[in-house]
């Protein structure tokens, strides 16, 4: 059964609660729905969502995909360690996800599915193993550093100044603020709850939340920053994958200037435009990505 969470509706996240324990002991949380002989298909959320965001594309697919959907440590339904026993940065999400994955799904071909952090997250792995990747879908993220022609938005400078980060660590500001501009029409309050429900409480729910937006890179020197140049220059490697990029055009963050990167990065990706969807493109979009995004995986498929 789902470890439950004040706020969030059984009907809207019906799933069952996997955990699995990380080499320094922490649990991670996971879904792991479908036929266990299915194609596997794993998504990996961003921030400050968690595996409630893909919970339509698992509805989507689970019939015939297998759905492993992570919660990465300090998010979701993860265990919460302090900052003294775990380190929150990019490349430690990166040897999450190996670990994990080495666990549950140790080989065979796997189709990725990536929305905002996820990005750079699950593509470190993708990299790392890139014959295991059959097919990507990329939601509203990058994994690169910041194009010369993009800047930090505003609202995350703000997040990473002493006051921003007493908001989202204390009061849950980014969480709670993101459930309101993250999709470009009003979400359902059921939904707003789910989305935010394993980040209300005390302070240590949200540190993960405020580490995720301090490892942003901005200079060279930034831990991050080499982190991603080494996925960017990776990247390559998958460019003869069927790649689905589902982009939501309202999103003041991956915006179109991220997304031209992409098209510079992979020119063969099929692109898929919602120009009414904001960031949380899921929510804004599904009832036209998911289906889009269930043809794109389709298992007797062959590649080009």
């Amino acid at each position: 059964m789902t470890t439950s969470l004040p706020g969030l509706s059984a009907e809207l996240y019906p799933f069952t609660s996997q955990f699995h324990r990380q080499s320094a002991g922490h649990r991670l949380h996971y879904l792991d729905e479908g036929p266990a002989t299915g194609l596997p298909v794993v998504m990996v959320h961003g921030n400050p969502t968690w595996s409630f965001y893909y919970r339509e594309l698992v509805r989507g697919l689970a019939d015939r995909h297998r759905c492993l959907v992570v919660d990465h440590i300090g998010c979701g339904l993860s265990d919460r360690p302090p900052d003294d026993s775990y380190n929150y940065t990019l490349a430690s999400r990166i040897d999450d996800l190996e670990h994990w994955l080495t666990a549950v799904c140790p080989e065979g071909l796997v189709d990725l599915v990536v929305h905002d952090w996820g990005g750079a997250i699950g593509l470190g792995w993708a990299i790392r193993h890139p014959e295991r990747i059959r097919r990507l879908a990329v939601l509203n993220t990058a994994a690169f550093n910041m194009p010369r022609d993009k800047r930090l938005p505003r609202s995350l400078g703000f997040a990473r100044t002493w006051l921003g980060s007493q908001m989202i660590q204390r009061f849950n500001a980014f969480s709670g603020i993101a459930a309101r501009v993250g999709s470009s029409k009003p979400l359902a309050p059921e939904v707003r709850k789910g989305l935010t429900a394993p980040y209300r409480g005390s302070p240590d729910r949200r540190l993960a939340t405020l580490r995720f937006v301090q490892d942003i890179p901005l200079k060279p020197s930034d831990p991050a920053w080499p982190v991603l140049k080494e996925i960017e220059t990776g990247l390559a490697s998958l460019a003869d994958r069927e790649i689905l990029i589902g982009w939501g055009a309202k999103d003041f963050v991956f915006d179109d200037v991220i997304l031209a990167h992409w098209k510079r990065i992979w020119p063969g990706a099929r692109v898929a435009y919602f120009d009414q969807a904001g960031h949380y493109v899921l929510e804004d979009a599904a009832e036209e990505l998911v289906p889009m995004i269930r043809d794109h995986l389709t298992p007797d498929r062959q590649a080009a």
